[in-house]
């Protein structure tokens, strides 16, 4: 138990305080909340800027997790005992945000997802290995915090090894056919030599703050705990993974698989779209999507005058190196470009726009063979770092070019980049919300920051709109081949054929993002059903508003208080509507 962890003594005593005022009840549960997650994850605390345990990484045992799950158990109890309609309209906003959280977390640990800690392309292992950039580096004590976490990760690997055991013993691990080949992303951290390992970065460049006398100790410190601590901490997994995990790992891939599996998807749908809807409706709403979208896609084949079938299309543009980068810095400076390029149009998009800038880097090597074809990686608050949005380039033959505007717009601007810069700027929000994100609204604000495309004068090339309609597919097809796999018995073979047939993504994306849903259930309906409730409200918005609707200000509802779920999200922007109307 930590100095951050609240004590049960006071917790009851705040039982009894929280039936005289409910608000001020309210905003006692929220500060222990949040003092308890800063307190048992010193990762977090980092990230969101709190400093006192910079030489900590989290302790994961199953008594620590059992503590967490208590914990929040009690909070619960606590938003019960709170009278809701006495508080204000903000508040309750609030209060349904923060208790479906709470909700979520206990859901969690009742179906024991925190016994797989990793997925097809991420885990805990892979984001341990961003630390060097997450963590301040000005000072010494820096620079010694740093080498006591270094030192931590052999404890912070055996945590989760006991954890996946456990996942063995109980039919909870990542289905095995998606785990060949990832034990790369583990030997990539084994060198012999310190100074080749990412978490020896911070010493070739020790900052001038840092006095030149403590420069050589801490360098040796550094080494000695890359090769002692890290490096070991690594190999003791990839010893685990290769001789335990992934001999041992389940031949079979739905969810409905695990331990109570149906309500265990059940609980991921919910989680992911933040909606009450059975997996059975969204399969069908995106047999519906599928529909729509291939006449539009059949309709760009028709315009560039290809003559062959739908499938003979997406075989030319897999196959024909027009659509291809040579080298990977040409892909990263047409990524750049179409970032640059739609930064000259947010302000007729926006009126608010955040001060943070982004970057455009290239996925590290290490993950790059089993990544996804990009992503945005925010960086920690009180750092020099800026986001970035990363590509992509592994593999130049399966990285097509006509794709690429509907990426840039999804990762960069105005979708993750432009939504979480400006979540972070925001300062009337509580702080759990300042730093949540929900999937159905960031992801589904990806998917329609793709389609805005379409007004900021993108996809004037045919291929690159067929490109956006092919990402707009993959997403839709996300809502068949997710559900397929996890409710109704879908087949690995089955959904690659499905993708294949649908989209023009290149087979190697087809399988990474297939083994990618296998291995995370429900996350791959976020990005469809969240899209289509902001398109959703748009319309509602403008055929309310009609010649008064301004598009700039609903982008600034919707993005203006963070991550919200969908329910609350419809409330926001229809209370915007009332005012608007009223004008």
């Amino acid at each position: 138990m930590n100095r951050f962890t609240v004590s049960i003594l006071t917790l009851l005593f705040l039982l009894g305080c929280e039936r005289e005022n409910p608000e001020k009840a309210f905003q006692n549960i929220l500060d222990d909340a949040w003092y308890f997650r800063i307190g048992e994850n010193p990762l977090f605390a980092t990230n969101v800027g709190v400093h006192t345990a910079n030489n900590r990484l989290p302790s994961n045992s199953q008594a620590d997790i059992d503590r967490r799950a208590q914990f929040w158990k009690m909070i619960l109890e606590r938003l019960d005992d709170l009278d809701l309609n006495s508080m204000g309209e903000e508040e309750q906003i609030n209060y349904r945000i923060f208790r479906r959280i709470v909700e979520d977390r206990i859901q969690d640990f009742k179906f024991k997802g925190y016994l797989m800690p990793l997925n097809a392309d991420s885990g805990f292992h892979i984001g341990l290995a961003r630390l060097p950039r997450r963590v301040p580096l000005q000072t010494v004590e820096d620079y010694e915090n740093y080498i006591a976490r270094l030192e931590a990760i052999p404890s912070y690997m055996d945590d989760h090894i006991a954890l996946m055991r456990e996942g063995i013993a109980t039919g909870m691990t990542v289905p095995q056919v998606v785990l060949n080949d990832y034990d790369v992303s583990i030997q990539t951290h084994i060198v012999e030599d310190s100074e080749e390992s990412v978490f020896y970065g911070p010493f070739h460049d020790i900052p001038a703050s840092v006095p030149a006398g403590e420069r050589d100790r801490l360098k040796r410190a550094g080494r000695t705990a890359v090769l002692n601590s890290a490096v070991e901490g690594y190999r003791r997994f990839l010893s685990f993974f290769q001789d335990e995990y992934f001999p041992n790992a389940r031949q079979t891939i739905g969810a409905s698989e695990y331990p109570n599996g149906n309500d265990y998807y059940q609980y991921r749908v919910n989680h992911f779209t933040t909606l009450k809807l059975t997996p059975e409706e969204i399969h069908n709403i995106g047999l519906g999507e599928v529909e729509r979208i291939k006449k539009e896609m059949m309709a760009v084949i028709a315009e560039v005058g290809f003559d062959g079938s739908f499938e003979e299309f997406l075989n030319f543009l897999r196959t024909d190196r027009q659509f291809y980068a040579e080298t990977p810095e040409d892909l990263l400076k047409e990524a750049s470009f179409i970032a640059k390029k739609m930064d000259a149009q947010l302000p007729s998009l926006f009126n608010n726009l955040p001060r943070l800038p982004y970057g455009v880097q290239a996925v590290p090597d290490h993950i790059a063979p089993k990544y996804t074809a990009g992503r945005y990686v925010g960086p920690a608050k009180g750092s020099r770092e800026p986001g970035y949005y990363w590509v992509n380039t592994y593999a130049l033959n399966i990285r097509p070019l006509y794709n690429l505007e509907a990426l840039s717009l999804h990762e960069a601007v105005p979708g993750h980049h432009l939504q979480n810069a400006i979540a972070r700027e925001l300062e009337n929000l509580p702080k759990f919300r300042q730093h949540l994100y929900l999937s159905a609204f960031g992801e589904g604000w990806g998917l329609y920051s793709e389609w805005l495309g379409l007004e900021a004068g993108f996809y004037t090339d045919a291929y690159s709109n067929f490109g956006r309609l092919t990402y707009e597919m993959w997403r839709a097809c996300r809502l068949v081949v997710d559900t397929g796999i996890h409710a109704f018995g879908w087949t690995r073979k089955e959904v690659i054929d499905y993708m294949a047939s649908r989209t023009a993504l290149p087979i190697h994306e087809v399988t990474t993002e297939t083994d990618r849903y296998i291995s995370w259930p429900g996350q791959a309906l976020a990005y469809k059903m969240g899209e289509l409730k902001i398109k959703e409200l748009r319309q509602y918005a403008e055929k309310v508003l009609q010649e008064n609707f301004d598009v700039r200000e609903f982008h600034d509802v919707v993005l203006g208080n963070g991550s919200v779920p969908l329910d609350v999200l419809e409330d926001q922007v229809k209370s915007w509507v009332e005012r608007a109307r009223s004008r």
